[in-house]
């Protein structure tokens, strides 16, 4: 408090004063209170910057360096381990700087990086994109794994050019579900994604989008879906990465491929086009009217794990095989009515559809969209001189908003 004094902040002082006083006597009369990490520090009896005790310090404590920690995708989870020391930071910094927190609160943290490292006595790394740090952290004893017990190559890759994109990918996901095949298309980002998987729906193909503001559960529930055959094609961004295990899927298209960027790296664009190496026919089209450096490494690496794997195949008669793999019972069951008709391109009003739709669970971007099509209802319905359905829709606006 009195260093907020000292900087003439007089409202953020009394508002800790306050904070503080209510939290002590919360934890005198139940013992607990909301927040009560932010004071771990003083239970712990550690000094300011110390490290707060983790899973890692269980470990160390019996079993010393007898002990490792499996890293898998580590390619993306010693960043975001190396991340969350600075955006925990960040955000509580600015809490205490208007009062909301004690300075105690920057000790209830994720370890630095360096913190981390340090309780790790022996750990191994597995990634199908490791970056320079990773390979060096080795010490020279790093394994590659190019055979697939499967059999199956890395895909084949073509390059299109840009300015056809979006008719060219629509012939070929119909080619592939004609074959009963599934497609991944890769936009840079989710209004592309969206916009495409609308104007796909209404070409009469089987389309959904996946992207961050669909929720988690969701997010499987439409994967499966994929693999059943409710869905021809997937639109995404970034999610259609590592991890997704999709035997189903023989085509990606990677729209385009030549922006560079984070989303256009070598490493994203091998990962995204490591998804159709689960099929026998798996194959990958780019759309690019210039092959940058990025998309030049991540060929120059797909075609030589690709032609490791048909030298092994030769040399020890394989057979390349499809992936069989069983799918998982839905973890949300929704019956198509309760589903937002307007991201599948319906032509049914949707305010007719209102009553069977969850609107609670929806994400912001999906209220956004419904709100803009209840709009354009309620403007033809005005220019029908409907004006009571007008109001109606009007209504319903405004408790959405």
């Amino acid at each position: 408090m009195k260093q907020l004094k000292a900087e003439g902040k007089e409202l953020e002082a009394h508002r800790i004063a306050q904070k503080v006083t209510y939290d002590l006597e919360m934890i005198q009369e139940v013992g607990y209170v909301k927040g009560i990490e932010n004071y771990s520090r003083y239970f712990d009896g550690r000094s300011p910057g110390d490290a707060p005790f983790s899973l890692l310090d269980y470990f160390n404590e019996p079993y010393k360096d007898k002990w490792m920690l499996l890293v898998d995708e580590s390619h993306m989870t010693f960043p975001q381990i190396r991340g969350m020391f600075n955006g925990d930071l960040a955000r509580k910094q600015t809490l205490i700087d208007y009062g909301f927190r004690l300075p105690s609160a920057l000790d209830n943290r994720p370890l630095r990086f360096e913190e981390f490292m340090r309780r790790i006595p022996n750990f191994i790394a597995s990634s199908a994109t490791p970056n320079d740090w990773e390979v060096s952290m080795g010490g020279g004893k790093t394994t590659e794994i190019l055979v697939r017990p499967t059999g199956i190559p890395d895909p084949e890759v073509e390059i299109r050019p840009v300015k056809s994109q979006v008719a060219d990918v629509m012939e070929e996901i119909k080619k592939t579900s004609a074959k009963k095949q599934r497609t991944l298309v890769t936009t840079l980002t989710k209004r592309t994604a969206e916009d495409l998987s609308a104007y796909l729906a209404e070409q009469g193909l089987r389309v959904h989008y996946l992207h961050s503001d669909v929720a988690t559960l969701d997010r499987s529930d439409i994967l499966d879906d994929l693999r059943k055959g409710t869905y021809d094609v997937l639109v995404g961004i970034n999610l259609l990465r590592e991890g997704l295990d999709l035997p189903e899927v023989s085509l990606v298209a990677i729209l385009d491929a030549d922006k560079e960027g984070f989303l256009r790296s070598d490493v994203t664009l091998i990962q995204t086009m490591g998804r159709a190496a689960r099929h026998v026919e798996g194959r990958v089209v780019m759309y690019a009217d210039k092959v940058t450096g990025s998309m030049q490494r991540a060929l120059d690496e797909v075609r030589r794990r690709r032609r490791y794997q048909l030298a092994y195949n030769k040399k020890h008669d394989i057979t390349p095989k499809t992936v069989e793999k069983p799918i998982r019972e839905k973890l949300i069951d929704r019956t198509e009515a309760e589903k937002a008709p307007w991201v599948f391109g319906s032509k049914e009003p949707i305010f007719e559809s209102l009553p069977h739709l969850e609107i609670d669970s929806m994400t912001p971007m999906e209220k956004k969209k419904l709100i803009k099509n209840l709009q354009t209802e309620m403007r033809l319905a005005a220019q029908d001189l409907n004006f009571e359905l007008a109001a109606q829709i009007r209504d319903k606006i405004k408790e959405i908003s």
